[in-house]
């Protein structure tokens, strides 16, 4: 039977069992170490070679990295060991062989890097990377569950365009034209009336030729919409639901972020309430201090990095001009030239990682919208039905998951925190 490295401080001077792989092999003399991991933690063997018969001996100290076996010995407290424990090592039996491992314990460049990307995720860095973006999907589908949302599963094949169609990755559908989904939101939205509180999560796709650390073509998304809520509801929310997952992070992933370098004081201070500024603010501040900011633009990463200096948790920026934002935000009573709709940014240059509004819930204010797009109606009567068959307020927001996951664990980019990232340079592996 086969233990795994999580559970050995419960069998202290128990012989057990382990398997996975290599991740050090180092010989002095007559001792050896070999360092293993399973998915659960990190080993290290201890092999006496006087203690051994020589097969076994012989075969240990030629190991490679990344080859897989099962290990057998004594477990040993010892607070110097990776995880407080060690195997005094009797047997070592080989499952799977390994060749010369491609990824060495050197600098190597990012491209060789993403080429051996299966084999990249092997490493300490990327491993806590990921398991911390597990633990944040968990975490968003907790979130959700437990304040009674219906998660809604929407489609990835679209003919309907979600935001710009400058971004659009196109496909034949059997001699119709389609798309790959922008969003969800659209399909959330009409589930609306059957359950009031929905979402959805899952894979988005964006044509942007952008290289950026913060862009990804293909990333995910979660979109949850919300039945009578308004804007201020809906930031509301944002704010709940950031600092939920911030915490959960905290709490569970501590050893990752340990790994990842990651100050906790910096996610501790992601406490409510956020602050709250309007777009024209933002202008007359930029200007004041001489950024030259043109009102009516949308607010570009330099500019978005500027606002998140002034604060020392998220921000939300709110009522953006109509112009710079999409065709399904609600016009702003009070001020017809923006939209009722909110950007949340992130702390230490990570940008925008909401993005959210109050849906035109008018029929004819909507229709124009997509005659002002120039959008083709006929792809969008199925979403007009929705204001004309008891038309409701509500609101909701998409939060980029890996912009997010970047963020809480201090990573520079986020092509580490998806495990096959999709770049405008890169299909494979």
């Amino acid at each position: 039977m086969s233990h795994l490295v999580r559970d050995l401080p419960r069998h202290a001077d128990e012989t057990v069992t382990v398997t996975g792989w290599i991740a050090a092999v180092r010989v002095h003399a007559r001792v050896a170490f070999l360092v293993l991991r399973d998915g659960t933690g990190t080993v290290q063997g201890v092999l006496v070679k006087s203690q051994l018969p020589a097969d076994i001996w012989e075969l240990s100290t030629s190991l490679t990295r990344e080859s897989c076996v099962a290990m057998t010995g004594v477990v040993r407290p010892d607070p110097r060991a990776p995880g407080g424990h060690e195997l005094t090592v009797s047997a070592v039996e080989l499952i799977g062989a390994g060749e010369e491992f491609p990824i060495q314990p050197k600098e190597h460049g990012v491209e060789f890097l993403l080429d051996h990307r299966h084999l990249w995720l092997r490493s300490n860095l990327q491993r806590a990377g990921l398991r911390v973006r597990a633990e944040v999907e968990q975490a968003i589908h907790d979130f959700f569950y437990e304040r009674d949302f219906v998660r809604i599963d929407t489609p990835i094949l679209t003919g309907s365009i979600g935001e710009s169609a400058g971004t659009l990755f196109e496909t034949d559908y059997f001699g119709e034209r389609a798309f790959l989904a922008q969003t969800g939101q659209l399909y959330a939205e009409c589930a609306c009336p059957a359950f009031r509180k929905v979402y959805c999560f899952g894979p988005t796709f964006r044509a942007e030729k952008s290289k950026t650390r913060r862009h990804l073509t293909e990333f995910w998304m979660i979109e949850p919409e919300v039945a009578f809520a308004d804007s201020n509801d809906n930031m509301d929310l944002q704010e709940e639901f950031v600092c939920s997952i911030v915490a959960r992070a905290l709490e569970r992933c501590g050893p990752e972020l340990e790994v990842l370098e990651r100050d906790p004081g910096r996610l501790e201070a992601v406490r409510p309430p956020f602050p709250r500024i309007s777009y024209g603010e933002v202008v007359e501040r930029l200007n004041a201090e001489g950024r030259g900011f043109e009102w009516g633009r949308d607010l570009g990463a330099i500019e978005e990095t500027t606002v998140s200096s002034w604060f020392d948790r998220p921000v939300f920026v709110y009522n953006y001009p109509k112009e710079a934002k999409a065709f399904y935000m609600k016009e702003n009573p009070d001020d017809a030239r923006t939209v009722l709709c909110n950007d949340l940014l992130a702390p230490e240059g990570y940008g925008e990682i909401i993005g959210g509004s109050q849906r035109e819930d008018d029929l004819d204010r909507l229709l124009a919208r997509i005659r002002e797009e120039e959008l083709p109606e006929e792809a969008y009567d199925w979403y007009l039905d929705l204001r004309r068959y008891g038309t409701f307020p509500h609101s909701g927001f998409g939060l980029g998951l890996e912009r997010t996951v970047a963020w809480i664990t201090g990573r520079p980019h986020i092509r580490e925190l998806v495990p096959f990232p999709r770049l405008i340079n890169r299909l494979r592996p």
